[in-house]
């Protein structure tokens, strides 16, 4: 080698020496995630070498969404370069190696690496690198020093964790603890079951869970154990060290893990002495600010609580309480319940605070007492409708076809006013043919007289009077082609006006016609209601198209005819109106009120109510 190339070759690494100082140096001096990400990217891409591309994903704070912090070369070329790979390791979890197309064989073609990064078994990030071609043991040696690089991204995350990290895991944990007591409907296999959770995920000899019966503790559940004798001398010693921590109301550990506490715990270390155990803590439950149990819990001898553990045993005890105190609630029977809610409602009434409960309590009482004597009209409401007095109905007289309908339904009408025509020119030219075969034998007549022809005269006479009969009966059904009003009134049914030149038989109902100043209103009071109606009682009327006036009526008719609606048994009541009808018309609809007399408010309220279970009680007895 020649003295050029030695000196080509020492320049070369003297550059390379000194950018791996610069690396370090700013690796050592990082400030930020980036800086600390970039200068780690170009060492471990020095260790590997002939790196072409290189990028760094981590997850972004407070989310789980992956992002790049770091590139080589910065800027890259292509910031898409490495994506596939690296989504690749960041969904299966671990090392992956693609070869790229293009040379004709293994050795020759290029390489991406990519090695996932996680901290506790989580994903937090993802390393993607580009490398020259090289052959497999050194492709197996460059994934190696990746996964010891990614070391220090492990110890960058941990440096930049979320301080919250911690307290949502002991949260997370203790839910898992609380799933446990929730699996079982039943406290005694729901309380076995956290305890023994408990006993095994913080290495206890036994754990025991009490609740709080008139003022002692009863031991309902132990850990490891299906059946245990509640008279056994531990469980009698670990209920004592609950009545302690729950009269002290406060978590009581002993021996005690911070130094400078005020809380007696004789009961534990008597506990710890006869059960030979390194340590016991007890954490009172509480639900709605009552006391309703406590968790005790002991270590083996030579061991000791720690503050995470004592504080994730806290955490469990917060969150078991509430769901302690439902169990017990659902184990009592109806009349526990029915003592216990009426001993809290008196509570809060005889006691300080609460003025809602005291105002709702003294307004109730207020209206009972007001409803108990107070008075009122008693009224009997029912659907009405307005008739008139006397309906009329003009049907057609003749069979044949409308002509002209100057009236229809709604319009008023005086007597004798013509309301519809029928079209009579098929009469008028049958009048004009009787006419005509009139006078032919009019004419035979003559002739036979003249003749003294009796019997021809006699048969002529005969068919003149046949002929003259059948006149004046077109005559009279050309009187009757008008339809006209028998009084003043207003037409109530019937609309020509859409029929005209239609057929119509005989005797069909055209128009009915009902006056002006003659109504009635027609009732359909319910059938329980049915017995306080009597003639001569007074009421008034609202109808649904003007619903702010009022008519007053007197009931006259009381009918035995009923009907059914809405499923319902209804009987026809009859009244007249006290005043003029001034706005009413025929068919109008609302509601009627008929009142009775003077009756309590509660029982004008509840009649109804106390009426339909009598007749259940009386339908369902034997």
């Amino acid at each position: 080698m020649s003295s050029a190339e030695h000196e080509i070759r020492a320049v070369t690494d003297l550059s390379a020496r000194r950018t791996r100082e610069q690396a370090w140096r700013q690796f050592a001096s990082a400030r930020s995630a980036e800086e600390f990400c970039a200068s780690w990217l170009a060492i471990q891409s020095q260790q590997i070498g002939a790196v072409s591309d290189g990028v760094v994903v981590l997850q972004k704070p407070g989310t789980t969404v992956l992002v790049p912090v770091a590139f080589l070369p910065d800027p890259p070329t292509d910031r898409a370069r490495l994506a596939g790979v690296t989504e690749r390791a960041a969904k299966e979890g671990r090392g992956v190696l693609l070869r790229l197309d293009g040379a004709p064989n293994e050795e020759s073609q290029r390489c991406q690496l990519a090695h996932p990064v996680q901290l506790d078994g989580e994903l937090r990030g993802v390393v993607g690198l580009e490398l020259e071609p090289r052959p497999d043991a050194q492709l197996r040696q460059a994934m190696r020093e990746l996964q010891w690089g990614s070391g220090w991204l492990e110890v960058l995350l941990r440096r930049h964790a979320d301080p919250q990290e911690a307290v949502r895991a002991r949260l997370k944990l203790a839910l898992d603890f609380v799933s446990a007591l929730l699996e079982h409907e039943g406290l005694a296999e729901g309380g076995a079951g956290l305890v023994t959770e408990l006993a095994t995920r913080l290495g206890c000899d036994r754990a025991s869970l009490g609740v709080l019966e008139r003022g002692r503790i009863t031991i309902r559940a132990v850990s490891h154990s299906g059946q245990f004798d509640r008279r056994a001398n531990l469980l009698r010693l670990a209920g004592e060290a609950m009545e302690e921590a729950i009269d002290q109301q406060a978590a009581v550990a002993h021996p005690p893990v911070v130094e400078g506490g005020a809380l007696v715990s004789r009961a534990h270390e008597l506990l710890m002495r006869e059960a030979d155990a390194g340590a016991a803590a007890t954490f009172p439950l509480e639900a709605g600010g009552r006391t309703v149990g406590a968790l005790t819990l002991e270590r083996p001898a030579g061991h000791q609580f720690d503050v995470p553990s004592l504080e994730l045993a806290a955490a469990v005890a917060a969150l078991c309480g509430p769901i302690v105190a439902l169990k017990l609630d659902a184990e009592r029977g109806l009349a526990a319940h029915a003592l216990k809610v009426t001993g809290n409602f008196w509570t809060k009434l005889a006691g300080p605070r609460h003025a809602v409960y005291k105002l709702v309590a003294a307004a109730t009482l207020a209206a009972a007492l007001f409803f108990a004597f107070a008075s009122g009209t008693y009224r009997v409401s029912a659907d009405a409708a307005v008739e008139g007095e006397v309906l009329r109905a003009i049907t057609a007289p003749i069979q044949g076809f409308v002509r002209e309908a100057p009236r229809r339904a709604g319009d008023p009408v005086k007597a004798g006013e013509v309301i519809g025509r029928f079209d009579d020119r098929e009469l008028r030219l049958e009048r004009v043919r009787l006419t005509s075969q009139q006078g032919q034998h009019h004419k035979q007549y003559r002739e036979a007289m003249a003749k003294h022809d009796r019997p021809q005269a006699a048969m002529a006479l005969a068919q003149l009077d046949q002929v003259g009969a059948q006149i004046a009966l077109v005559d009279e059904q050309l009187a009757r082609t008008e339809m006209v009003a028998p009084y003043d009134g207003v037409i109530v049914s019937g609309d020509l006006s859409q029929k005209l030149g239609a057929p119509v038989e005989r005797g069909q109902v055209l128009f009915e016609v009902a006056p002006l100043d003659s109504f009635r209103i027609a009732l359909q009071v319910e059938e329980h209601e049915f017995g306080d109606i009597a003639p001569g009682q007074h009421g008034s009327l609202a109808v649904n198209s003007i619903p702010h006036e009022r008519f007053p009526f007197t009931v006259t008719k009381i009918t035995a005819v009923n009907s059914v609606k809405d499923g319902r048994n209804r009987f026809r009541v009859e009244a007249r109106l006290d005043a003029p009808p001034g706005r009413l018309r025929p068919g109008m609809e609302g509601v009627g009120k008929i009142e009775i007399d003077e009756r309590k408010l509660v029982w004008i309220w509840t009649h109804s109510l106390v009426d339909r279970i009598r007749l259940w009680i009386w339908a369902a007895l034997p």
